[in-house]
């Protein structure tokens, strides 16, 4: 599935950057969304659903929405021709890591600030090139000046998260619970160690869902009905 969903992105990257594709006329407007989220709001599966209805309100013909979530670290790894193998080691908050195995490899450790700057140009690029969900990476923040990005955080209940990451994750309440507990404020340290921002401030957004109030239909339906009025 993941391999499959890689695919799926690179081949999006390489059908926007081809020479035929930039000198093509553009077909419709380009819009990028990003998803910041609590652990267990369903992210993924909201910007499944998005894409979806992006693409089936898209104009006829055009390109498909593409997500980049976890594939999204791949997408760094291959534009700095690092290797495959240390994409696992990329989720938020885990830098530390990468410089560790990094030394241990290469004999070298890479600052945090250029692995940011890795990130970064990534996300800011795929921001660019539009018609792309971006999932965590501070993609709000990265991409808080470009028009036409919208910017969501997914909101829930604990309860509801720990239910959800049980049924979706195949954990025990016990390890839905941790996994909460520990993967939210790993994000919150992720913002405010490199981005100097709160990841839980509303202003940073143009919309705050509560997915234990909507479910991931009408949450991607609201999302998409507000991008495809983005000017």
């Amino acid at each position: 599935m993941i391999n499959a969903s890689l695919d799926r992105c690179l081949s999006f990257i390489n059908s926007q950057t081809a020479p035929a594709a930039q000198s093509a006329p553009a077909i419709g407007m380009r819009r990028a969304v990003t998803i910041s989220r609590q652990a267990g709001c369903g992210a993924v599966f909201v910007a499944e659903k998005l894409a979806n209805y992006l693409q089936e309100h898209a104009p006829k013909p055009g390109v498909k929405w593409t997500i980049f979530d976890r594939q999204l670290m791949a997408k760094v790894l291959e534009d700095h021709r690092m290797p495959g193998c240390l994409a696992k080691f990329l989720p938020e908050d885990r830098t530390s890591a990468v410089q560790n195995l990094l030394a241990d490899i290469f004999n070298v450790l890479p600052s945090e600030n250029k692995m940011l700057k890795q990130i970064t140009e990534t996300v800011f690029h795929l921001a660019e090139l539009g018609n792309v969900i971006i999932v965590g990476r501070g993609a709000n923040i990265v991409t808080a000046r470009l028009p036409r990005v919208l910017h969501v955080r997914l909101v829930a209940q604990l309860e509801d998260r720990i239910e959800r990451v049980c049924q979706e994750y195949n954990k025990t309440p016990e390890e839905a619970r941790r996994y909460c507990l520990e993967e939210d404020p790993a994000r919150t340290r992720y913002m405010k160690s490199y981005f100097k921002t709160d990841i839980n401030d509303p202003l940073h957004y143009h919309m705050v869902i509560n997915t234990s109030r909507f479910d991931y239909e009408n949450t991607a339906r609201m999302i998409g009905e507000a991008v495809l009025r983005l000017a």
